[in-house]
């Protein structure tokens, strides 16, 4: 049994949803993970994580424009508008989403669906780079 860590930073540039599906398969293979589970955590109250399809990028607009609608930037309807129009919407988003998200390997490879990727859902229209910490426990 073995546990391993490793930090991935993500440059963003505004709302979008950046997959790093490639970036958490080269760490393991780079440190050949057999059977394990993987977590990953952000750092961040303004970001999240979300497994979602890879193939048609339609559905990551339509991602982004149905939380732009659910909770939209209008500074009169919150409290907390410190950092700009986004700040509170983007903590309501990351609050709905994940900031934590657990996948099985299984024989070297990421248990996910053929059309499935990992992103981080960047919820700020601002850029920021964001720690996501990858947490292997198995062997």
């Amino acid at each position: 049994m073995i546990q391993k860590f490793f930090n991935l930073k993500i440059s963003t540039n505004g709302q979008k949803l950046y997959d790093f599906t490639e970036k958490t398969y080269d760490w393991i293979r780079d440190n050949c993970f057999k059977n394990g589970i993987l977590n990953i955590s952000i750092q961040h109250t303004s970001a999240s994580l979300i497994v979602q399809e890879n193939a048609d990028p339609d559905v990551q607009t339509d991602l982004i424009n149905y939380f732009d609608r659910l909770v939209p930037m209008n500074n009169k309807l919150y409290v907390h508008t410190t950092e700009g129009k986004d700040d509170m919407p983007a903590h309501i988003k990351s609050s709905l989403t994940n900031n934590q998200i657990s996948l099985s390997i299984k024989n070297g490879k990421l248990l996910l669906g053929t059309w499935q990727g990992i992103y981080l859902f960047e919820h700020r229209i601002e850029p920021h780079t964001r720690t996501l910490v990858h947490h292997f426990i198995g062997d």
